[in-house]
């Protein structure tokens, strides 16, 4: 995969990607919690490295102990964020399982105290993507997902057993959204004048049947606040909680909106890339199609308790993903 140049002018997400997250410090979790954490780093942390990207509310940030390496830990209360406690047991079931060798950090242990479950990963020396992107980081990012989705191209047997979720259920359930404004089941985001409501529809629709068709896995969450950059360049994997039956084109594209944003060649890179071989000829404006959907509705629900700027950035998510789709078909 070769490194592409700027084509096009740039745009810049509201807030940086590494900025987005409101969490709890370590002076804010429980008492017990941070005993327990302790005694498993040997003592109570030297350092904590907070960690600014992402949507939830969770704690997370790379503890370093006065003894032994540094892990990340994510980390929420058992009451009032359960579905983050499950989101992080359920990621922790799949990084275990996933094939070896992979840029992917590891589960070391995890721990239930004080009403919260805490999860330790391996932390990763390195940086969440800083946007414009790099070519060089992109071509990094782009690479380490070769080596993924050729080790899900056949589900291993221990992932299928946790029984994972299918992307065409998923589409159908919560990805599919304009062919609900233009029935009339749900208001319309605010649009440029050019954009075609019917033909945005009749795009979207085929993403489920794409998707059942695929035999491999995709992670389904492949996003810059998702990826870590180490000291040596090599791009790292993280967030594996919505991993699901589905193409790796997808993931590719999720990826690649911000690539687009980034003035780089978005189209080449998607086309030469290995996750792409044997997709539908349409996969890339199907998979855009539905994307816009998604983010610009998701938009406009309303103020969110998961992170004051995921409305913000899902508009802007929104916009780059429909502003590369109408490129394509000369829209605009």
């Amino acid at each position: 995969m070769r490194q592409h140049g700027r084509v096009r002018a740039i745009s810049l997400p509201p807030v940086p990607y590494e900025a987005t997250a409101l969490r709890p410090g370590w002076a804010e979790l429980p008492a017990g919690l941070r005993d327990a954490l302790a005694a498993r780093l040997g003592g109570a942390p030297v350092t904590v490295r907070p960690a600014g990207a992402g949507f939830t509310r969770g704690f997370a940030a790379v503890l370093h102990g006065p003894a032994g390496e540094p892990v990340f830990v994510k980390a929420a209360p058992l009451a009032e964020q359960r579905h983050l406690v499950d989101w992080y047991a359920h990621e922790a079931a799949v990084l275990a399982r996933l094939p070896a060798g992979l840029p992917v950090p590891r589960p070391r242990w995890a721990l239930t105290e004080a009403g919260w479950y805490a999860l330790a990963l391996d932390a990763v020396d390195g940086h969440t993507p800083r946007l414009p992107w790099e070519p060089a980081e992109l071509h990094a990012a782009l690479t380490a997902y070769a080596e993924v989705a050729a080790a899900l191209a056949t589900p291993p047997a221990e992932l299928v057993a946790l029984g994972l979720p299918r992307l065409g259920d998923l589409a159908r359930e919560d990805i599919l959204w304009w062919g609900e404004v233009v029935a009339g089941c749900e208001p319309a985001p605010a649009l440029p004048p050019w954009a075609p409501l019917p033909e945005l529809a009749a795009l979207e629709s085929r993403l489920p049947g794409y998707a059942d068709a695929a035999p491999g896995l995709a992670h389904c969450d492949l996003r810059v606040d998702n990826l870590l950059l180490d000291t040596a360049g090599r791009a790292w994997i993280c967030d594996w909680n919505w991993l699901c039956h589905g193409p790796a084109w997808f993931d590719l594209v999720t990826l690649l909106i911000t690539g687009y944003a980034s003035g780089l060649d978005a189209d080449t890179a998607f086309g030469g890339h290995p996750a792409a071989a044997g997709a539908p000829a349409d996969a890339l404006d199907v998979t855009l199609a539905a994307l816009s959907g998604y983010f610009l509705t998701s938009a406009a629900a309303g103020p969110s308790t998961a992170s004051p700027h995921i409305r913000a950035h899902q508009r802007w998510s929104g916009e780059q993903a429909l502003a590369w789709l109408a490129a394509r078909q000369g829209w605009a």
